[in-house]
């Protein structure tokens, strides 16, 4: 008989040919992505040059994305071990091969090397775990050594069961044969395994059925040896003199080819046999690497685990409710929602930055559902707004297992350390050219008109037109209204400015609403900060300072990924006042965190103070420039608060709460829900639905609580629910995350409160008759002034973010309820024109916040022994 060659050639062309059709099904499910595969190699040998072109070659008609990475002769053990370590961290990069030997001049321990291969990366099969799980027979969980396994698919070629045959493997490497035994075996065959040491090999080899060789000694095995019909793979791969051939020598297997065809029944050539298919179960493995990598990275796929609540009564304070729950390491949260290793920038063990390329990554991806957490005009009691914002979220997380994010704003150190608390719950350096920008086409300095020297130098600045202020993250009432340049070496240019607090700085803003680090470039480098003697404005760019600004802030970028005590993944991102700037959390949080969610996921946010202020500025201002649409609205209120609407005493810090607030009072409650039904009626302005969650206390009778869901359906909430999700975490505020879910699921018609092509003065009325009930607006000389300079600039068709006290929907702040019959008068204006808004200065509110009689700062201070901060809340 004479057996039938099993051509390497032609199998290896159908494998390639259906890799190449999976990988055209992967970009077409995500035209972003590629498989990846990097191969390292130390030194230049010709013949690893020829095999690494072989590889690159097969990878390119594929479809994958091959990188060839050289590191020269004298590279070191830990230079190479730096290379793979970068390869590993590389999300794109789906597969490395080390190309052995290495070529160095310096010793190189190649176990380490290989061993330092990510395993889910070892396309060649050697690590030790891809080696130890195929010896255990996890053969769907490891990556197959490819030679070995391009055996396996040439022995099915030829349509011989494996299992219950006897096979022989001549070679026991750690590449072949040692494999090879183990893949037989996990295929039910009864195998062998010779070596050098074999006592009687041609007797051993005669019993096989299925007889596989690599043990690099030419024609070793003879015809005779061979079992009539038995299966030869032939893996071995040697030179011997042939004065025939222009070389002088030829390749040979292991077994003597033109006997051995005679006695088997199906044999492999050497070379065209194993060869060829060695290079095509290497792109197999890339491409199962890269389907592997899709299938664990699926958005919305999280695999997380949530911290269980240890309970305690009476509920203890907040620093030790936060002292007790230990966190999760934030690498492993990272993990559990779809982050990547190289998109996230680790801060200690509980903190760290995620990398804006995580939405380019993402970017085909659909987002989640949208919700906006505000809530009722607050008052010196609280209504608990950023506690619901978590309870919601531990809510829809642990106990009703979606997918959620909460995104809320870094809390400043000013109010921290001042009166108002944590609020946490319980680049690019290119100018445009100048000769463009300016108009001028000289070349020659000395030929400059004094109008082109004016225009060069842009230092025409009129001094009483500056608008710029600093900042410090600090409450200082003496820094309201300063004098700078009093020091001789300034000349006598002295002028009276201010400071304001960091997070009212347009800086801030411009963090909040930027989409990318290119926008933010943009941004910084059109903020405003005085204007000519001409009128004409003057930015940061004129300044020639906003490139250095990006700098400043190129990691303040990226969002920062904290946790809840119940382990579900937090943004804590950009920190703009809601009274002064805008007042929400960062677009690019928000943007991330909708698309790590997925589809049928959450992610809610928080807009600063009530509705009026900090919902009305998302929508209007952070929902414009984002272009994304929210599902619903959780307004937050509770019965003290609104009692206090309703004509309640005034309540004085450290003192204790008068009895209107401790016990049932249905009249006064309704009286003051009136607040509660003009903040619904703010957020139905905008087409979204809205839930009102009120936040219970244990002073509260089911009276009162049935009392304020009663009226917030009446006024037109979709549900309302109570919660208590401050005494018991995620499983008190359930109920509401169930409601949220259904108001998702409801119609909707969002739309903005006004056009921004309106007149400057015609879009502040309509927020100020719309959401504040006033019957008009008054401006105010020096806000007048403003109007016209702005719209002269070309800055009318901003939107409009105003400055207005938080504590009252009138800008006078001891006027509770509903205040009617009133005109707001607009003190100033400015111009944000960078962050992208125009904010009118309402009343006497000022932009630099002062201090109590007695600050938290007296309660703050630091435990020498633990190092743990106490008196923060």
């Amino acid at each position: 008989m004479s057996a039938q060659v099993i051509s390497g050639k032609e199998v290896s062309a159908q494998v390639r040919e259906r890799l190449k059709k999976e990988v055209e099904a992967m970009k077409a499910h995500d035209p972003n992505f590629r498989p990846g595969l990097v191969v390292l190699q130390v030194g230049d040998r010709d013949d690893s040059n020829l095999y690494i072109s072989m590889k690159l070659k097969a990878a390119a008609e594929i479809g994958i994305n091959a990188t060839h990475v050289r590191l020269p002769k004298t590279a070191t053990e830990e230079e190479v071990l730096q290379s793979v370590r970068e390869v590993n961290e590389n999300s794109s990069i789906h597969g490395l091969i080390v190309q052995l030997p290495m070529d160095s001049v310096n010793k190189i321990d190649t176990e380490k090397v290989t061993n330092a291969v990510a395993p889910e990366k070892d396309v060649d099969g050697l690590t030790s775990i891809n080696a130890g799980k195929l010896s255990r027979g996890d053969l769907g969980d490891c990556f197959l050594p490819c030679t070995p396994n391009g055996c396996m698919e040439l022995i099915r070629q030829t349509g011989v069961s494996i299992a219950g045959k006897r096979a022989v493997v001549v070679g026991r490497s750690k590449i072949v044969g040692a494999p090879m035994h183990d893949l037989l075996l996990w295929n039910h065959a009864t195998v062998t395994t010779c070596h050098s040491k074999t006592a009687d090999l041609a007797a051993e080899i005669g019993k096989a059925d299925i007889l596989v060789t690599g043990i690099g000694k030419p024609e070793i095995v003879k015809g005779d040896w061979i079992k009539e019909g038995a299966v030869v793979i032939d893996c071995g791969i040697n030179h011997i003199p042939d004065s025939t051939r222009a070389s002088g020598k030829r390749v040979v297997g292991d077994v003597h080819y033109e006997s051995a065809k005679q006695r088997a029944s199906f044999i492999t050539p050497v070379p065209g046999g194993v060869g060829p298919m060695t290079v095509a179960m290497l792109m197999q493995n890339t491409v199962l690497g890269a389907r592997r990598f899709l299938d664990t990275h699926k958005p919305g796929k999280w695999n997380i685990s949530y911290t269980k609540l240890n309970l305690q009564r009476p509920v203890p304070s907040d620093i030790v409710i936060s002292r007790s729950g230990v966190p999760k390491p934030i690498d492993t949260l990272a993990k559990e929602i779809g982050l990547l290793s190289d998109e996230v920038e680790l801060y200690g063990k509980t903190k760290a930055k995620v990398q804006l390329q995580t939405i380019e990554r993402l970017r085909s991806q659909p987002d989640g559902k949208y919700v906006v957490v505000t809530g009722i005009t607050p008052t010196p009691l609280g209504e608990g707004k950023s506690t619901t914002t978590i309870g919601l979220v531990q809510a829809l997380g642990a106990h009703l297992k979606l997918n959620v994010f909460a995104c809320v704003r870094q809390p400043s150190q000013g109010p921290t350390f001042g009166i108002k608390g944590g609020a946490a719950g319980g680049g690019y350096s290119q100018v445009i050219p100048m000769e463009e920008k300016l108009g001028i086409e000289k070349t020659d300095p000395t030929t400059l008109t004094e109008e082109e020297i004016t225009r060069f130098a842009r230092l025409d600045i009129d001094p009483e037109s500056v608008t710029w202020q600093r900042v410090m993250d600090t409450n200082d009432r003496f820094l309201r209204k300063i004098t700078v340049g009093e020091s001789a070496t300034e000349k006598g240019h002295t002028r009276s400015c201010q400071f304001d607090i960091t997070v009212a700085s347009e800086i801030m803003a411009v963090l909040a609403l930027t989409s990318s680090l290119e926008d933010m470039r943009q941004r910084l480098a059109k903020m405003v900060v005085a204007s000519s003697r001409s009128g004409d404005p003057v930015t940061t760019e004129d300044l020639g300072v906003s490139g250095a600004l990006t700098v400043l802030m190129r990691d303040a970028i990226k969002p920062n990924l904290m946790q809840t005590l119940e382990g579900n993944p937090v943004f804590v991102h950009a920190g703009p006042f809601a009274n002064i700037a805008h007042g929400n959390s960062s677009i690019l949080a928000d943007k991330i965190a909708l698309k790590l969610v997925g589809p049928e996921g959450f992610v809610v946010t928080e807009a600063g103070f009530g509705a009026d202020i900090g919902m009305e500025k998302f929508f209007n201002i952070k929902c414009r420039y984002s272009g994304l649409r929210p599902h619903v609205v959780v307004l937050v209120a509770t019965v003290r608060a609104l009692k206090m609407h309703g004509g309640g005493p005034t309540v004085t810090a450290g003192m204790p709460l008068p009895k209107e607030y401790l016990e049932e009072n249905l009249e006064l409650l309704e009286k003051g829900c009136s607040n509660m039904q003009k903040q619904v009626e703010n957020a139905r302005h905008f087409g979204i639905p809205v839930v009102v969650a009120v936040n219970a206390f244990k002073t509260d009778t089911g009276a009162e609580l049935d009392l304020i869901c009663k009226l917030a359906k009446e006024a037109g909430a979709f549900d309302a629910v109570r919660c208590t999700h401050w005494a018991e975490g995620g499983a008190g505020a359930v109920a509401l995350g169930e409601a949220v879910q259904k108001a998702s699921e409801a119609p909707s018609n969002f739309r903005f409160l006004y056009d921004t092509e309106l007149p400057i003065a015609d879009k502040i009325r309509i927020i100020a008759q719309k959401i504040y009930g006033a019957d008009d607006i008054e401006l105010l000389p020096e806000a007048q002034q403003k109007v016209e300079r702005y719209t002269r600039q070309g800055f009318a068709n901003l939107p409009i973010c105003m400055a207005k006290t938080h504590l009252s929907l009138s800008h006078e702040p001891e006027k509770k309820g509903v205040p009617r019959g009133f005109v707001l008068p607009i003190r100033d204006i400015r111009a944000s024109v960078g962050a992208g808004f125009l904010f009118p200065l309402v009343g006497t509110m000022p932009t630099m916040p002062g201090l109590p009689t007695r600050p938290c700062f007296y309660d703050i201070d630091l435990d020498p022994v633990t190092g743990e901060v106490n008196g923060l809340f």
